[in-house]
């Protein structure tokens, strides 16, 4: 049985002091010399998470926190920007980060990103993966049929990683239970490795030999399987952060006043029993450092902020919580956009897969923009790299990309005459300092008590984002289930109050209770691996000494 270790009970505790030793929502003792604000909750990011987190404490009745964003707006990874021009001029919004409205439909529980877009009556329209058409090096070749065959050898290897799942078995790559489900492309079959990038890279900004196939399917299963099987494309002229925005209305009526403190970087943290310090600057000038003290504090930093170590704790982080986010993958999932004098593709089809005949991976897919219900005759293409290849177009200029795309649509598009494009732009997240990538994936190995340790609090400080939903990792609703659930739980440690947030575990008398905490996470100080030391031995194939 998972028990709350002493060292969140001794959290809890503390937290009931302070509840008795002052009154209510009123944050303690600086933990530096520095004159601080004070507040009662520091919210620090302004993406869905933090957003989510801000709503959950307003809808408890605490309206003394803080948000702090980086940037000069809210929406952390919901990011648009304006991109070209239509007839009369006037440019269009493209999406450079989340662009789907992912898993709706269901009618027995709806996603509340959906629920939010509804709200707002945010423009989207349906992506039909089934449009497709596939090409190589030669021009349009139809290879469509591998398509079907990775979709049953998913369907076998979704059926056996609920196996390993439920029978606690060790889990193993997304690539060792495709090949046992019957899919391994050979390495010089280019069209099964496009076929496969646009089945499993595409979705998860990692290649299966990277990915865990137990929580890389899991993930998709609880998505899609609980809310439904779509997708929706927005194409909201306002942008996709413009629920974002319009939630944060509904406890910001007045975004400028001192509740958000928006192009704002955190750069130190300082915690411990008594409250936390938040130390920051804005970039743009250089006499503003400032700080703000708080009881508590909520870190929707993006996995990637906290594996580059762009912000300093203090003290640092425990071992079991810096092991847990070096365990974890930040992909980057890289969309280029472009838009041409005329639409020269397709304009019923919105896919087009392309296998290149050296690399897997190159530039593989396009999407029109140019087709009905999307923004037809907006002459916009946009493909997408991600891992790897991100990393690559990256580094090189918009020209390089540029004239390497212009060479794969030639060869895509033979008998096409292909123009220079009016418009080109795509965002480097690897290199945004509020961000370091896009967005997070699980390795093969990694355990749900070793995700448990990325969400865990410490004391005092408490984190959420996409990267800390081990049902939701990667998905726009992930964070704002996290953020909601971090608000609330910090929202019932202030009242006093209990949150059942652990769930129902065997005891050793095989009767089933619910363990119960008051707010705190449970986190696991020291993980065991799965072989025992006295199986390391001859009859297993290991030398009687292992020289450590």
């Amino acid at each position: 049985m998972h028990t709350i270790p002493i060292t969140v009970s001794l959290y809890a505790f503390l937290a009931t002091t302070f509840l008795f030793s002052c009154s209510a929502y009123v944050a303690q003792a600086p933990l530096s010399d520095d004159k601080c604000t004070e507040t009662t909750v520091a919210i620090l990011g302004g993406g869905m998470a933090g957003i989510a987190a801000a709503q959950a404490l307003s809808n408890a009745s605490i309206d003394d926190f803080i948000i702090l964003e980086y940037r000069d707006t809210l929406g952390g990874r919901v990011w648009h920007t304006d991109f070209g021009k239509d007839k009369q001029g006037k440019p269009y919004v493209i999406e450079l980060g989340a662009n789907w409205l992912q898993g709706l439909g269901s009618e027995a529980i709806e996603n509340p990103v959906w629920a939010l877009a509804k709200k707002y009556s945010l423009k989207n329209t349906y992506s039909n993966y089934s449009s497709i058409r596939t090409y190589n090096e030669t021009g349009y070749t139809d290879y469509r049929y591998l398509l079907d065959e990775y979709a049953q050898a998913y369907h076998i290897a979704a059926r056996d990683a609920g196996r390993i799942l439920t029978q606690n078995l060790q889990d193993q790559t997304a690539r060792t239970g495709l090949a046992l489900a019957g899919w391994r492309p050979r390495k010089n079959d280019m069209a099964a490795q496009a076929v496969e990038w646009w089945s499993w890279d595409w979705e998860d900004a990692h290649t299966p030999e990277t990915s865990s196939l137990v929580f890389g399917i899991a993930g998709e299963n609880l998505t899609f399987n609980q809310f439904g099987k779509a997708n929706h494309l927005v194409l909201d002229p306002r942008g996709y952060s413009t629920i974002i925005q319009n939630e944060a209305l509904g406890f910001l009526p007045n975004p400028s006043g001192n509740r958000l403190r928006l192009n704002t970087r955190v750069t130190r943290i300082e915690y411990s029993p008594r409250g936390v310090t938040i130390h920051t600057t804005n970039d743009n000038n250089k006499n503003s450092n400032t700080c703000i003290r708080a009881a508590y504090a909520i870190c929707t930093f993006s996995l990637g902020v906290l594996q580059n170590k762009a912000v300093t704790f203090d003290p640092p982080l425990p071992s079991w919580k810096q092991t847990a986010i070096e365990k974890f993958n930040m992909g980057t999932y890289t969309k280029i956009f472009m838009q041409f004098p005329e639409t020269f593709w397709p304009t019923d089809t919105q896919f087009f897969l392309y296998a290149s005949p050296t690399t897997r991976g190159y530039y593989p897919v396009f999407q029109s923009l140019s087709t009905e219900n999307f923004l037809p005759e907006s002459n916009i293409l946009f493909a997408t790299v991600v891992d790897e290849q991100a990393y690559r177009v990256e580094r090189q200029s918009l020209t390089q990309t540029k004239d390497q795309i212009l060479d794969v649509l030639r060869e895509m598009f033979p008998d096409k005459h292909i123009p220079e494009p009016t418009a080109f732009t795509y965002p480097r997240w690897t290199n945004e300092p509020w961000v370091y990538g896009s967005y997070s994936n699980w390795p093969a190995g990694t355990t749900l008590e070793m995700h448990q340790n990325l969400r865990a609090n410490t004391g005092r400080l408490w984190f959420a984002g996409e990267a800390t939903s081990a049902a939701y990792f990667g998905f726009l609703h992930g964070a704002w289930y996290e953020g909601r659930d971090a608000g609330e739980n910090v929202a019932a440690l202030l009242q006093g109050r209990c949150v059942e947030d652990v769930s129902t575990a065997s005891t050793a008398s095989g009767k089933e209770e619910k363990e119960e905490a008051c707010g705190e996470r449970i986190f696991y100080e020291q993980l065991n691996g799965t072989t025992p030391l006295d199986a390391y031995s001859r009859l297993n194939g290991w030398p009687a000494v292992s020289y450590y």
